[in-house]
């Protein structure tokens, strides 16, 4: 089966007409070269509007890609952060984080609650991170286990609203013993929206770079995903299509629609557990 992961689309409202007819072109070429399933990780908007979100529902229903079973989207930083908002003077004062988290779990709310379609499956079902979504192909059992991965916006801790974190509650999640003896039957692929590996390196300027962008609890995510098998991770946040290994797990930058809307990933899965990942170009 073909998974294609497109990832920080950055929509940025309809009169960019240039943007949309890019994203009609990728649904439409992700349609013809036949993938069966389409992940989005992140950054749908740019400002955290939900107008964006529209947009992209939109087009999904127009290519017969809104559907459970054929795409799965996770919220990104700006999805959920409006960076200038939260800056403002009443905001950056605000001396009760509490306060700012609660805020900020009604925005991830919103945001689940919009694609409840395409996270449950259901209309009366309760849209929340972290989700399971398990496919039955004719060949295999594919589980995509979903995180968020956004961290509020904190003056200090997290002043460009880039760091990311998967907290606690989520990473409890999966130590049930029913669930990990279901997920040994699939091919597990894990989903957050920040980046493993951003630079690296030993320069200064990029390690300041890193800091402003990394996902802050990396060990526990990646011990995670260990314990769950998980063969590949597919994420966004960082824009570079990029593939890299840590340990046995595989990472997927989907890199930017945004800045390159003629190229996304392409995920091949055999029905035996081996795969092939590669960057494709659209014609």
């Amino acid at each position: 089966m073909k998974i294609a992961h497109l990832s920080d689309l950055h929509i940025s409202g309809r009169k960019d007409h240039r943007q949309l007819e890019d994203l009609d072109r990728m649904f439409d070429c992700i349609n013809r070269t036949g993938a069966d399933h389409l992940v989005i990780s992140g950054d749908l908007s740019d400002k955290a509007n939900s107008g964006d979100w529209a947009i992209v529902k939109e087009k999904l229903e127009k290519h017969g890609l809104y559907h459970f079973e054929k795409t799965t989207v996770i919220a990104g930083n700006h999805d959920l952060i409006n960076l200038e908002e939260e800056m403002r003077f009443y905001n950056a004062l605000n001396p009760l984080p509490q306060l700012r988290k609660k805020t900020f779990n009604r925005k991830i709310g919103n945001f689940c609650r919009y694609f409840r379609e395409l996270i449950t499956g259901e209309d009366g079902a309760s849209p929340l991170f972290p989700f399971v979504k398990i496919i039955n192909y004719p060949s295999i059992k594919i589980a995509f286990t979903a995180f968020n991965s956004v961290y509020p916006w904190y003056p200090a801790d997290n002043p460009l609203g880039a760091r990311g974190v998967v907290d606690q509650e989520q990473l409890q999640a999966f130590t049930g013993e029913s669930l990990l003896s279901t997920l040994r039957e699939c091919f597990v692929i894990g989903l957050c929206h920040h980046a493993y590996k951003v630079y690296g390196t030993d320069s200064l300027i990029d390690q300041a770079f890193d800091w402003t962008m990394e996902l802050k609890n990396r060990e526990e995510f990646l011990d995670l995903m260990t314990i769950l098998n998980a063969r590949v991770v597919l994420h966004g946040h960082f824009h570079r299509f990029q593939s890299y290994k840590v340990k046995d797990v595989t990472f997927v930058n989907g890199g930017s629609f945004r800045c390159t809307p003629g190229e996304y990933s392409e995920l091949v899965i055999n029905g035996d557990g081996e795969f092939r990942q590669r960057f494709v170009m659209l014609d």
